[in-house]
């Protein structure tokens, strides 16, 4: 426990039979669960710790029992009681899975199989749902080749403790070793969909988006749909765009780069990148629509889309102009002007949409 609350870490795993024991066994003493999710390694990571397991004689934990008692139902907290049995009975909605202890209400180490490959953001979500259901305070992320700094776990974990803060990660490019350590592909792919994800989530003060070292509150797990959640490399994207929506804080962590430990990287940055940017391009949609629209209707709604109605249209007058520029003809001042007030209209709305959603969205981030 830290702080009298209960801390689990969801450690995905996939072909990481060389550094998974490693992970576990260098976890902090505060952690009172660890849930590894082997998303059906074709290595022997699933023995690793299910050997880790038996050989260690864990002794049963103090106040880590599955779930807390549920009040018998009245006219106040039917609804409560409702959404509780609905989360439960979800599993359905997850990649097929297993769980490997026998006595998983009193286990330390907690090792669910995937029955097939999911992907780490489906492996995470199966853990989320894990600690969800059995009343995790604070559940953190980390993944299973090493590649995070188990003595910074605790800032991690500490906002959510202490702050209420609903979402906490680590931003490594604030790191003054950043651009030394981190290679230089990564480097610039993680800055540019950093940018991205900025203008789709409305955490624009946001950086290091594909950091998976995070920790969330009981609060925010029960606040979005878990299998939901983007099932590969875009699932830190999907989560910042998921928890804006559902209106939760956010706070970011400095860490250390950590590469070079004998990880093996299983993400094609040439791949990854055109597909997290078509989810945020959906994304940044959906966030309209639900937040402003749906849940808290908001005049920046209307902005965005006139300003991309405008420009839309501004569009046949800029390819008629480039068109006749080109051929030596004269454009007329009708089309100038046609697309003078289009785009310009179309400019200034953005610009103002963007402002309220910057102002509007500065109460979710704190610094």
């Amino acid at each position: 426990m830290l702080m009298n609350k209960k801390v689990a870490v969801v450690v995905p795993a996939y072909n990481e039979e060389k550094q998974i024991r490693r992970v576990i066994e260098t976890m902090p003493a505060f952690v009172d669960r660890i849930i590894v999710v082997n998303d059906c390694s074709s290595d022997k990571t699933a023995d690793v710790v299910a050997q880790f397991i038996n050989k260690n004689n864990l002794l049963p934990l103090s106040g880590t029992e599955t779930g807390d008692a549920v009040d018998s139902e009245n006219q106040y907290n039917r609804a409560d009681i409702l959404l509780k049995e609905q989360q439960q009975a979800d599993i359905n909605f997850f990649v097929a899975s297993h769980i490997v202890n026998d006595n998983p209400s009193t286990d330390r180490v907690i090792l669910i199989n995937h029955l097939k490959n999911g992907g780490v953001g489906a492996a995470i979500a199966r853990g989320y749902k894990w600690c969800r259901d059995n009343n995790i305070d604070c559940t953190a992320v980390m993944a299973g080749d090493g590649q995070m700094d188990p003595a910074e776990l605790e800032s991690i974990c500490l906002p959510v403790i202490n702050e209420n803060i609903d979402y906490v990660k680590g931003n490594r490019l604030i790191h003054g070793s950043a651009r030394l350590v981190i290679p230089k592909t990564r480097f610039f792919g993680n800055s540019i969909l950093s940018i991205l994800t900025k203008i789709s989530s409305g955490y624009w003060h946001v950086s290091d988006t594909q950091t998976g070292f995070t920790a969330i509150s009981l609060n925010a797990l029960n606040a979005i749909t878990l299998h939901d959640i983007y099932k590969t490399y875009g699932m830190p994207n999907d989560m910042l765009v998921k928890l804006n929506i559902a209106f939760c804080t956010l706070k970011e962590v400095k860490i250390k780069p950590v590469y070079n430990i004998g990880e093996m990287s299983k993400m094609k940055i040439t791949r990854v990148i055109p597909k997290i940017s078509c989810l945020l391009f959906k994304s940044f949609f959906k966030r309209l629509w639900i937040k402003y629209l749906f849940r808290d209707f908001h005049p920046l709604f209307l902005l965005y889309h006139f300003s991309f109605v405008l420009g839309f249209f501004s569009i046949p007058y800029f390819i008629k102009i480039i068109s006749l520029v080109l051929s030596g003809e004269a454009v007329s001042p009708v089309t100038m002007l046609a697309f003078f007030f289009l785009f310009s209209g179309s400019f200034q709305s953005l610009l103002f949409a963007m402002w309220m959603d910057i102002q509007d969205n500065e109460r979710l981030y704190k610094s």
